[in-house]
């Protein structure tokens, strides 16, 4: 087990982007475009989780790519044709756009990834790069919105801890749909021990259910463990993750904000409009032809638009529950961001 001391403390630079998947849920859309380039409003989803990353103070970004992913490579370059003509036209607000493409004092390394091999292989195809320092390992599908970034939040308990900290979210605790749920007991103190990362959560072990919510920090550690799954099986990092408690503690951070699943297309339409909702150029005209749809059909409207998105002062929370499949989607939940919990 590697030490935990303060003289030993270690700080995490680089951050690892697993964007070799194929995206079945989104074809055809995605035949020829990268899932992780579908645009939340006028910025694709892997820019959001670059601009994570280097929010919470990470300098290196290691994408693993695959088949048809070029365009994700072709977004961080700079383009220099592109740049000319809108320098030559004058339009600076345009140009001040493409270049905030790359965030200031970041580099880029692509590893690829043949064929479609799973999380874990993915993860583990980063490691001649990342060597034995600790890093993180950010999936772009997994957009969270929050007054503080979701990775610095984690890195704020490997800072304490030195060890491997998963993020983690509520979900209801009879969805059997979310794989590597966490089994923690969420008392009044800030770390309290979990039991395990398992596919359902054990009867009566916890009464919240916590899921992983697709940011990690891990350490050097993480590579033995990977190295005894099975990357055909859907659940490999959560295994892999499971035997890595066996070398060291690992923790489970409950991230404050709002996560959406932008793998799913319900997800994806719910990331629009709440990333409209912060446009004052867009959210008002929006809300307009919305309320103008469901006047139209008030049948399917009730059924397919949420009621909150209409309004201007809807509770986000609320919207968060119904995503979630929550047996109360009236009640508020209760917050408690950024707590740690041993694994």
């Amino acid at each position: 087990m590697e030490g935990t001391g303060r003289a030993t403390q270690r700080r995490v630079r680089i951050a690892v982007f697993p964007v070799a998947g194929f995206a079945e849920n989104f074809l055809p859309a995605t035949k020829a475009c990268p899932k992780e380039m579908l645009p939340i409003v006028d910025r694709p989803l892997i820019q959001y989780a670059v601009e994570e990353a280097a929010a919470a103070g990470l300098t290196r970004m290691v994408l693993v790519t695959g088949r048809g992913k070029r365009a994700i490579e072709d977004h961080f370059d700079h383009a220099y044709e592109l740049e000319r003509e809108l320098m030559a036209r004058s339009n600076d607000a345009a140009l001040t756009d493409l270049r905030s493409a790359v965030p200031a004092g970041v580099t880029f390394s692509y590893v690829h990834q043949p064929g479609a091999s799973g999380l874990a292989d993915a993860i583990a195809r980063a490691r001649p790069i990342v060597g034995e320092e600790p890093f993180a390992v950010v999936l772009p599908d997994h957009l969270i919105d929050g007054e503080r970034p979701a990775l610095a939040q984690l890195l704020d308990v490997f800072a304490e801890q030195q060890v491997s900290v998963v993020g983690a979210q509520r979900v209801a605790s009879e969805s059997r749909a979310v794989a590597g749920l966490i089994g923690a007991d969420l008392g009044d103190s800030a770390v309290r021990s979990a039991r395990a990362l398992v596919n359902v959560p054990p009867i009566g072990a916890v009464s919240t259910a916590l899921a992983a919510a697709g940011r990690y920090v891990f350490t050097a550690a993480v590579w033995k463990a990977l190295e005894r799954v099975d990357d055909n099986d859907d659940g490999a990092l959560s295994h892999a993750i499971r035997r890595l408690m066996e070398r060291e503690r690992v923790f489970a951070c409950l991230i404050e904000g709002r996560r959406f699943d932008c793998g799913s297309k319900l997800g994806f339409l719910e990331a629009q409009l709440a990333f409209a909702r912060k446009r004052d150029e867009l959210w008002p005209a929006l809300v307009r032809d919305l309320r103008a749809l469901v006047a139209e059909h008030p049948e399917a409207g009730e059924r397919s638009v949420p009621r909150a998105a209409l309004t201007s002062n809807a509770n986000p929370r609320t919207d968060e529950q119904r995503a979630h499949g929550s047996a109360e989607p009236h009640q508020r939940p209760t917050r408690i961001g950024g707590r740690a919990f041993e694994a």
